[in-house]
């Protein structure tokens, strides 16, 4: 039987990247990385995270009593903006402690994610990459599709706003800045400018990270 928990133990982490709620540790580590895989199969020489296995993940996180708080770790580049906000909405309804921290990249949707923890961090040579809501393939040249944009725009904005300290005015500058990326419009922003904009609550690593989650567990205790 233990053999058998093991060779499934082993075949979460190597599929979905994720290990067992077990109860070993206080601190659950979840990881996304890459595209957020949506509603659309992406292909296979793209490094994806799939939302569709991310979402009970944190259920099993907010019920298991075991566990006390959640790591994110984060290293995106995008992917599908509805799933990548649900994913951030979830997070941000958790009861539990829960802490982030970008390594290497947060683009577009990367950000609501990076935000949507209860505390949130960078390593200084990571960076975040604001820019509006596009898309690929036909897009109908028609005033329904613009609107459909501004409208899921605002969403991301509301939510960035809401789970950061950024101002509105501000965020919409650096979304709409046309002086810094090549052919693009947005900006990047390294770890020690995310947290000067508000963007990112702290400057810190792995170790930051985790005192910050255990700390906040300890005053969880408290309540």
């Amino acid at each position: 039987m233990k053999d058998k928990n093991s060779k499934e133990s082993l075949e979460n982490l190597k599929e979905l990247g994720r290990a067992p709620l077990d109860g070993a540790s206080p601190i659950y580590c979840l990881t996304i990385i890459g595209q957020i895989e949506g509603h659309y199969t992406l292909e296979q020489s793209n490094k994806t995270t799939k939302y569709e296995h991310v979402i009970p993940q944190l259920v099993a996180v907010e019920e298991d009593k075991n566990v006390k708080g959640l790591l994110i770790i984060l290293n995106t580049v995008g992917g599908d903006v509805e799933a990548g906000l649900a994913l951030a909405e979830l997070i941000a309804g958790m009861k539990k402690p829960t802490v982030s921290l970008v390594l290497g990249g947060g683009h577009s949707i990367g950000v609501p994610l990076a935000v949507s923890a209860k505390s949130s961090f960078i390593v200084p040579s990571a960076t975040m990459t604001i820019h509006p809501v596009r898309t690929n393939g036909v897009v109908l040249g028609v005033p329904q599709t613009l609107s459909y944009f501004e409208k899921m725009q605002d969403r991301i904005v509301e939510f960035v706003i809401k789970n950061s300290s950024v101002k509105e005015e501000r965020f919409r500058e650096l979304l709409m800045n046309t002086g810094e990326l090549v052919m693009d419009v947005g900006t990047t922003l390294k770890g020690e400018e995310a947290v000067k904009e508000g963007l990112i609550d702290n400057l810190g690593s792995l170790s930051d990270a985790l005192s910050s989650l255990y700390h906040m567990i300890e005053e969880n205790k408290s309540l």
